[in-house]
């Protein structure tokens, strides 16, 4: 018998479980301001909370030099 630690082996956990149980466990909530089940109030509300809370997105060009 393989005895492993919680987390390894097994079926990996798709992003969407790994962020609902962050909700429900620890409250944390994880969304992206392109998510298509939002309305488009909903996603401003995202991009604009993301905005006040960590700054402005950087663009990919950005990403890769800074």
């Amino acid at each position: 018998m393989r005895w492993l630690p919680k987390g390894y082996g097994g079926e990996r956990r798709s992003a969407e479980e790994v962020k609902r149980e962050g909700w429900r466990e620890q409250g944390l909530l994880v969304v992206s301001p392109t998510d298509p089940r939002l309305t488009w109030p909903e996603r401003e509300l995202v991009r604009q909370l993301g905005e006040k809370l960590y700054g402005g997105r950087r663009l990919p060009t950005e990403q890769q030099h800074g």
